[in-house]
């Protein structure tokens, strides 16, 4: 019997994986029980448990005897040296194998992220092929070495026919799919063609004129202001997430299942043995509706549900999402045949990638180009008639809405790739925003959807003396340039004497080498700030407190600077996070600004200044980093009943972005610059000073600000707002300990002064908050984790370089040479030099950035002037850091504006708004700060 299982488990047809696990599972059972066997390693064969290999030139299979190695000592050492060989070189293979699985790691997740939920086991199974590639690496490395007990179970087999016969399973799977789904959808296009040309001639019957468009959302008897929203589909069609990872997990040799719809009778033959594929039964009326459509009970008036547009106009986004979807399965289908046959060729050492690519991938049906045409004509044909019954004839509007549909192509990329799966990025770092907002349309129009064809790598020409080169774009970029000016600069700096003392000489070279880095954001700004502790030890410029001061060893320097980076400053900006981070989760946030929102009624310049008014309270208590996206978030109802073109949803944006800027002066955890400051001035103010001084200065700027929108925006005009809803919801528990935790914080902030004694520091107070809220289990680690470390990195570095300055001595003496440039002028016209010089700094560079490098400076020319105001100056200064508002880098608020874009992937904002409606923001605040601002500081007692 054992023979007969044998037999029957060695020569049985390869796809029946089934019968073959049960009889090698039948045929282990019966066997002698010194054999094992690798039920998955089909090539593995039968070996002896405890068997010896034999020697490495044996070519004959190795009798049952048994050598006494001492008897043939030189083969014994000659054994021991190809047995150290074979170690090392097993190594460098699995060192080879991890560093390729690393890169393929990228693709399987490609296709997990890219497929469609409801195919998801019909692509190829790419993780199921590499693991075959590993174990016929295995028998091919056994088969070398002469192993005589390591048989292969399926024999005289070679690894491409083992490999090959894999993937004609995947190929056969592939083609039949995509056979009888292409057949379903061109039937239907036919049909849906059909439709549209009688809808046409009805209509213009009816209407005894050209017909009309039936935009999205578009009823009989209401505005056609919204003529271009979706509102019975939106953007957001039914993409949950599933949790069956297909891709990962489907056997090589699955058989396949029933496939909804049949096989396109004008199919070419495929040489594969299919399945009879049954009737689809996904299809409702007239096989039209998919998981993208709205069922009727979802859409309450059931005559509008029935009306032919918006059933016409259903089916057309329907049928092209599936087209693109379909071209989309092809792309990653054939991607994937060439990287595992890449993978093949490398680990086991042969060439089949370019024969089993031209003669059974390219000639396959799904990847002729014939077929990729048929579907593309198909796809054009959808946006003709999406045009024809939705946009009045308009293509480029048409193809612009039905792309909003797609889902976007999700590229793995490795260091980055936590970005796509939380999908909580923030919309853009300060570092790469930059040079995309000034000047071009951003990357909108550079994102890859489903069904688009791969970007080619940019590449730019080189004139150089000797010769033209192509280099890659970013080899010539201007941040490469702008890092290799820094550097030059830099040494320079080092090596040509400006100051007396070495360290001071060197600390200058650093100052401006930085300074250089963070305002042309050659490179992330957290990253610039990671380079302070390093450049501060390594050129040693800290010194001894004590006099006469000495130059610290890199030791002593070591911990000096680092104690730096880590102060009661960084503690409270952790405290600000967590509470913004606590009053969001639980939508405390939202609910008291959608119950502001909702009392401003429909009246376009009261909802402005009421958007206004929510952004800058918001920021007050969330800081100005949070504040946009809140509320952002909150005005989206209303954007969507708005053109993209209407002046209303520009001002609106705008407002909030402007209205966040001056938020960022209303507390001192309002925004970053703001706790830089409160770390620089001595004594810091109280909470109770800083509102009596800012609060009436940010509420006459916002007037000021609101006024100049409507004057340049008119949002009145023509405009209908659809009203926002407060939540009715009670509050709960945890709301009202939140709310409880934070009034508490705020309270005891304001207090700190008089509770010096007890807790010391503001930054002590933080711990409050954090422990109470991540403790109990209110904010997670993953909360922690989400918190924008870049920030806390930038203000620690800046922290760490005004340690330093001040440390070497150069801080004193560069403040002493502006002093007597300003020496004679009154503490007035020093206040309003030093803020213009601010705003204009802190417009072109970040506000957290230019607080970071001019306060420390302003504080130590105030201590030095004869009537010393140093925090009234600081003061100053911080307050137009915030004020700086003319470009869309200038600040967190404003980036988050102009990445804000409609439903068909337009930007509401684009620079020249910035400019016309930002610059005068700034100088009208500017006026403000030195009028009232410096009265109100006087006033306050700011020494």
């Amino acid at each position: 019997m054992t023979d007969d299982l044998e037999g029957l488990a060695l020569n049985m047809p390869f796809k029946d994986e089934t019968l073959y696990r049960w009889c090698i599972h039948l045929y282990t059972c019966s066997a002698p029980p010194g054999l094992l066997i690798d039920l998955d390693n089909p090539s593995s064969g039968l070996r002896e448990r405890g068997g010896s290999s034999a020697n490495s030139h044996s070519t004959a299979v190795a009798d049952t005897e048994s050598f006494e190695l001492d008897d043939y000592k030189p083969i014994a050492e000659r054994k021991t040296a190809d047995d150290r060989a074979a170690r090392r070189e097993q190594k460098r293979l699995w060192k080879k194998q991890w560093l390729e699985q690393q890169d393929d790691m990228k693709f399987s997740h490609s296709i997990q992220f890219n497929a469609v939920p409801d195919w998801s086991s019909h692509y190829i199974a790419y993780s199921n092929l590499k693991k075959l590639i590993y174990q016929l690496e295995k028998t091919v490395h056994q088969t070398s070495a002469g192993d005589a007990e390591s048989r292969p179970l399926i024999r005289n087999e070679e690894p491409e026919d083992v490999f090959s016969r894999a993937l004609g399973v995947e190929l056969e799977k592939i083609c039949s799919f995509y056979v009888a789904k292409e057949g379903e959808l061109l039937d239907e296009v036919n049909q849906l063609l059909g439709d549209v040309g009688n809808f046409s001639s009805e209509d213009e019957e009816e209407n005894g004129g050209p017909r009309r468009s039936f935009g999205s959302g578009h009823r009989p008897g209401m505005s056609g202001t919204n003529g271009r929203r979706s509102e019975s589909i939106d953007g957001n069609m039914d993409d949950s997430d599933d949790d069956e990872d297909d891709d990962e997990t489907t056997g090589l040799t699955k058989s396949r299942s029933s496939l909804g719809g049949g096989r396109r009778k004008t199919a070419p033959n495929l040489g594969h043995s299919t399945t009879e594929l049954t009737a689809s039964t996904e299809l409702t009326l007239g096989r039209s509706l998919r998981r993208y459509s709205t069922t009727q009970d979802e859409i309450p008036d059931q005559s509008f549900l029935y009306s032919s547009s918006i059933m016409l106009k259903k089916r057309i986004i329907s049928l092209y999402v599936q087209l693109c979807e379909l071209k989309s399965y092809v792309q990653l289908n054939r991607t994937g045949f060439r990287k595992v046959l890449k993978k093949f060729d490398k680990i086991v050492d042969r060439e089949l990638r370019p024969k089993y690519m031209s003669t059974h991938v390219d000639s396959a049906y799904p990847f002729k180009v014939e077929s990729i045409k048929t579907i593309e004509e198909n796809i054009s044909k959808m946006e003709k008639a999406y045009a024809e019954v939705v946009t009045n004839g308009d293509e480029n509007l048409a193809k612009r809405d039905l792309r909003s549909h797609l889902r976007e192509h999700v590229v793995w990329e490795r260091n980055t790739v936590w970005r796509d799966m939380i999908g909580m990025e923030r919309r853009a770092e300060a570092a790469s925003l930059g040079r995309t907002l000034l000047g071009r349309d951003g990357l909108s129009g550079a994102r890859r959807l489903q069904g688009d064809d791969e970007l080619a790598p940019v590449t730019k020409e080189v004139v150089t003396p000797v010769g033209r080169f192509v280099v890659p774009t970013w080899v010539a970029s201007t941040p490469l340039l702008t890092l290799l000016i820094a550097f030059v600069i830099f040494f320079l700096l080092l090596f040509i004497p400006i100051m007396e003392k070495p360290e001071q000489q060197n600390c200058l070279a650093l100052i401006v080498f930085v300074s250089i880095l963070w305002a042309t954001e050659a490179i992330p700004l957290f990253v610039t700030s990671l380079m302070i502790p390093f450049l501060c030890v390594v050129l040693t410029v800290v010194r001894s407190e004590d006099k006469p001061h000495r130059r610290l060893d890199s030791k002593a320097a070591t911990s000096y600077i680092f104690s730096a980076m880590w102060t009661p400053v960084i503690m409270l900006l952790l405290g600000g996070f967590t509470l913004a981070a606590a009053l969001s989760k639980c939508k405390i946030d939202k609910r008291l600004a959608t119950f502001v929102l909702s009392k401003a009624g429909t009246t376009p310049r009261t909802v402005l200044i009421a958007n206004m008014l929510v952004a800058a309270f918001a920021s007050m208590l969330i800081s100005n980093v949070a504040a946009p996206v809140l509320c952002f978030s909150i005005i989206e109802p209303m954007l969507r009943t708005l053109p993209s073109e209407s002046n209303m949803s520009k001002a609106v944006i705008m407002g909030i972005a402007l209205a966040s800027n001056i938020g960022g002066m209303l507390s001192p955890i309002a925004s970053p610059q703001n706790v830089v400051a409160v770390g620089i001035m001595k004594p810091a103010p109280t909470w109770i000073q800083w509102f009596f001084i800012v609060i009436p200065v940010g509420v006459v700027s916002l007037l000021v600000i609101w006024v100049l929108l409507l004057i340049t925006f008119q949002p009145s005009k023509g405009t209908t707002i659809a009203p926002i809803r407060p939540v009715k919801e009670k509050f709960t528990g945890i709301q009202y300990f939140v709310s409880i935790v934070t009034i508490v914080t705020i309270g005891l902030w304001c207090a700190s002064h008089q509770l010096e004694g007890v807790f010391g520091d503001m930054g002590v107070i933080a711990i409050i908050p954090i422990v109470l809220f991540f403790g109990i289990g209110i904010l997670t680690k993953e909360d922690f984790n989400n918190f924008p470390w870049t920030i806390i990195i930038l203000a620690a570095g800046g922290l760490a370089l005004g340690k330093a300055v001040k440390s070497s001595g150069l801080l004193h003496t560069i403040a002493g040479v502006v002093t007597k440039e300003v020496e004679g002028m009154s503490l007035y016209g020093v206040l309003v030099v030093f803020s213009s010089l601010i705003l204009i700094i802190a417009t072109f560079i970040s506000h957290t950035v230019a607080a970071l490098i001019i306060l420390p400076l302003v504080f130590d020319v105030g201590s030095n002037m004869d009537e010393p105001h140093p925090n009234l100056l600081v003061m100053g200064g911080v307050l137009m850091c915030s004020a700086a508002m003319g470009l869309p880098t200038s600040g967190f608020p404003n980036m988050t504006a102009i990445m804000k874009e409609d439903p068909t992937g337009q930007r509401y904002l684009q620079v020249k708004h910035f400019i016309s409606r930002g610059v005068p923001s700034s100088i009208l605040t500017l006026a403000v700060v030195v009028t009232l601002g410096y009265g109100l500081m006087r006033v306050a007692g700011l020494d």
